[in-house]
């Protein structure tokens, strides 16, 4: 029924401090979301990006108790191994030690892990040849290892630049799996298998009076001791 002016009656009665506090709480809700904007990932600085450009690996039979050795070098001459696992932009994330001490643990218990493999990341792009090694460093059963050595550039997709294998035969055997060179992009320009032995430049760094002894590639004061 219509009341004497022509309008409907209301169903509720009009509360004023009702519709002050949900006027209220949108504008709260308003300037929370503006201050996620000023927080947001957009604003880098300070920010350090992990992400890898480029990753390599070595693999060899599971179980294999043999040790082999992973050693990456980059343009400026730095080099990742396990005596130096943080070079430049090269990054030693994974260093496998054959049947010694290669184990994982599952729910508090040590296991023997059967993986054999060695993982160096290059984390930037430094234009110029890099070159990748494999080292026999311990030989334990006295015969012939197949090694897998593969490139892979990573960014903006995933494309494999090189993948091979070889055999490492005796201790202290060295090969050079592959050589590599990027231009300032970033993209791979030229690839080859040149040798060039890195334990060299660690015998030659040494004759020259550098404090590294070429057989372990550590301080002469330093313990003689492979691993901690």
């Amino acid at each position: 029924m219509m009341d004497d002016f022509g309008l409907y009656p209301r169903e509720e009665p009009f509360d004023p401090l009702g519709v002050m506090l949900f006027k209220a709480l949108q504008v709260i809700a308003f300037l929370f979301f503006l201050a996620l904007l000023a927080v947001s990932p957009d604003a880098k600085d300070g920010k350090i990006d992990s992400k890898a450009e480029f990753m390599i690996t070595l693999d060899w039979p599971d179980n294999h108790p043999d040790d082999l050795d992973l050693f990456v070098q980059d343009p400026a001459g730095n080099i990742a191994w396990y005596r130096h696992r943080e070079a430049g932009f090269l990054t030693l994330d994974r260093d496998d030690r054959g049947g010694a001490n290669d184990f994982i643990m599952v729910a508090g218990k040590k296991i023997a892990s059967p993986i054999r493999e060695e993982i160096v990341t290059i984390r930037g792009i430094l234009a110029g040849e890099y070159t990748v090694n494999v080292s026999h460093f311990v030989a334990t059963t006295g015969e012939p290892v197949t090694a897998n050595v593969k490139v892979q550039k990573l960014n903006p997709t995933a494309q494999v630049v090189f993948d091979n294998k070889f055999t490492l035969d005796h201790t202290g055997d060295e090969k050079t799996a592959v050589r590599f060179r990027i231009d300032a992009e970033g993209k791979v320009v030229n690839v080859d298998q040149r040798p060039k032995s890195l334990l060299e430049t660690f015998r030659s760094s040494w004759r020259n009076g550098a404090d590294l002894d070429p057989r372990t590639g550590v301080s002469r004061n330093t313990a003689r001791v492979r691993r901690d």
